[in-house]
């Protein structure tokens, strides 16, 4: 509730004024019983005053109408004090993600995590809408309701008290029962998301392998627990109607029998109560009941809220990447050092382990090396996208940790093996690193590629909306990343197999691009395919996490190691 106190602090405005015409609502509907009950008596009174009764009859139907503006207003400032706390939730809720570490979302399923923004959220507007225009309206009517009860015959309000905590037993034991089943039901909500998510997404390669059957079986399993959950969930949830139910009808029998003995004569205790004045008591013990149904029916959609909230809370307690550093880099920075660089994901298993490089400006660097020896870890470590265990890397003499990420990364143009493309215009994809960029420069750009030829061919363009949906090839996507780094213009550029999905007539036109390019600059290239990596400046060939070889191709072949086994498909 502390995390969804700003949201509602944020709308209090519209909430003030949803609890305004509530209270509108609530008052013009206990006005209306005191007229009809007159209005009987005067019925069953000798010698009608019809001028009267119609007096009454025009006072209903003006109060009907004032209760009907009042109770629109309501749903009206509640709709839309809710549907925009969800707007500004899902807003920070992606700027938070913004901000949280790869670490934290490496380990996170992508369904899990988009079900708390979409799924979640909805569920809490929701629970939003139902206690927003239930709970106040239902409460007031219950008090409102008691204090005529007593006005009108103390007896029959005292019974009607008496009864009530029956109720709020029942009510209450199944909402605890309905809470728990609820957190379930939500846990495995966000496992059968993360499941689609995962079986759209990769559903080439479950054709490839003919995995349908047991992608299917995979679903069937996480949904039947869910619908195991969910029956579970809806079972004690639909109790509490039904039992709050039999309560009422209890009250409403309670007052009945009292009233009608005091009204026959029969109970002498309190004010004798008229034919209208027991119509009026009956109106109203069924009005202070029927909240009660309407609560005990919020509880359900209230409990599967919180329930959300809470997941969305947890979600939005996650630390985010600190980027408190305020150095800055020099222009043309291009030299990079590690010293005693260490990391591992699981602290109990160490991966990069005391590296030590020195990379001068304009060098190129290949990094090579055995499946999961650390070669891509290394260069996300270059982009800071996770902390170091120990040692320091360092830009022109300034530690990354003292650097704004935001900075260190506009000075980094990175490429990598799985093409990202949004969907969006091939022009707005380009742009992506450059949004200043002019119309020349991306030309410019997608013709040092060579993408602009098939750029050209698609049906708008660089208009042309595009994603990564299949409309597009590989490698001609690749191209677009390799432009889109190229048009930042940056002082480091990192590839990260940038070139796996280009024939190797564009491979090689891409690279010499990159020649032209990085003139002058530094580059860090990660390649399995090492005849592309022969002219390299450096080569660091990486084991187990470690530099084992370190030179030029001849004079890694020189020494008939690991890097020559590599190169010539030996053991390695």
């Amino acid at each position: 509730m502390k995390f969804l106190r700003p949201y509602l602090r944020r709308h209090w405005a519209l909430l003030a004024a949803g609890l305004l015409c509530s209270a509108f609502n609530v008052a013009a509907s206990l006005a209306v019983p005191v007229l009809v009950g007159r209005a009987i008596d005067l019925l069953v009174a000798g010698g009608v005053d019809f001028a009267l009764v119609a007096r009454y009859l025009w006072q209903i139907a003006a109060i009907v109408l004032v209760a009907s503006a009042a109770q629109w207003g309501a749903k009206a400032c509640y709709n839309l004090a809710a549907y925009r706390i969800a707007y500004r939730m899902r807003t920070d809720l992606m700027r938070k993600m913004q901000t949280l570490p790869l670490s934290y979302l490496d380990a996170q399923p992508v369904g899990r995590t988009l079900g708390k923004v979409i799924a979640d959220v909805d569920t809490i507007t929701d629970g939003l809408l139902l206690g927003f225009s239930q709970l106040f309206g239902g409460v007031a009517t219950i008090l409102g309701t008691l204090a005529i009860l007593f006005a009108v015959h103390w007896v029959v309000a005292l019974v009607v008290v008496f009864v009530t905590p029956l109720s709020l037993f029942v009510s209450r034991a199944i909402s605890r029962h309905t809470h728990d089943r609820f957190v379930r039901t939500t846990a495995i909500r966000a496992d059968q998301t993360a499941v689609v998510e995962e079986s759209v997404s990769c559903q080439k390669t479950v054709q490839a392998y003919s995995a349908e059957q047991a992608t299917l079986a995979r679903f069937v399993s996480v949904n039947d627990r869910f619908a195991a959950e969910s029956e579970k969930a809806i079972f004690y949830s639909s109790l509490t109607n039904p039992m709050t139910r039999f309560v009422n009808s209890l009250v409403y029998a309670a007052v009945a029998a009292v009233g009608a003995l005091s009204a026959a004569g029969v109970l002498s205790v309190g004010e004798s109560l008229t034919v209208g004045s027991l119509t009026v008591l009956l109106t109203y013990a069924n009005q202070y009941t029927k909240p009660f149904n309407e609560i005990s029916g919020v509880i359900t959609e209230f409990q599967n809220a919180l329930v959300c909230l809470r997941r969305v809370a947890d979600l939005y307690a996650v630390p985010g990447e600190a980027d408190e550093g305020t150095a800055s880099l020099p222009d043309g920075a291009a030299r990079v050092s590690m010293q005693g660089v260490t990391f591992s994901y699981d602290k109990s298993r160490p991966l990069i382990r005391d590296v030590d490089v020195d990379v001068r400006r304009g060098m190129r660097v290949a990094i090579v090396g055995t499946t999961g020896c650390g070669k891509t870890t290394l260069i996300n470590l270059i982009m800071r996208f996770y902390e170091l265990d120990a040692g320091r890397i360092s830009v022109e003499g300034v530690d990354i940790t003292d650097l704004p990420r935001r900075n260190l990364r506009r000075a980094i143009g990175m490429v990598l093996q799985d093409a990202w493309i949004r969907h969006d215009t091939v022009l707005g994809n380009l742009r992506l690193g450059a949004p200043q960029a002019t119309m020349e420069e991306v030309v410019a750009a997608a013709k040092l590629t060579h993408a602009h030829g098939f750029i050209q061919r698609l049906p708008q363009g660089y208009d042309t909306v595009v994603a990564d949906d299949g409309s597009l090839s590989q490698g001609q996507l690749q191209l677009l990343c390799v432009t889109r780094a190229m048009l930042t213009r940056p002082e480091l550029l990192i590839l990260d197999e940038a070139t796996s999905n280009i024939d190797v007539r564009t491979e090689q036109a891409i690279n010499r691009a990159f020649d032209v390019l990085m003139q002058g600059k530094t580059s860090f290239v990660v390649a399995h395919r090492l005849s592309t990596i022969q002219n390299a400046d450096l080569i660091l060939v990486m084991r187990d996490g470690r530099i084992v070889e370190r030179g030029t191709h001849q004079e890694l072949m020189a020494l008939h190691g690991l890097y020559e086994r590599l190169y010539t498909g030996g053991k390695a």
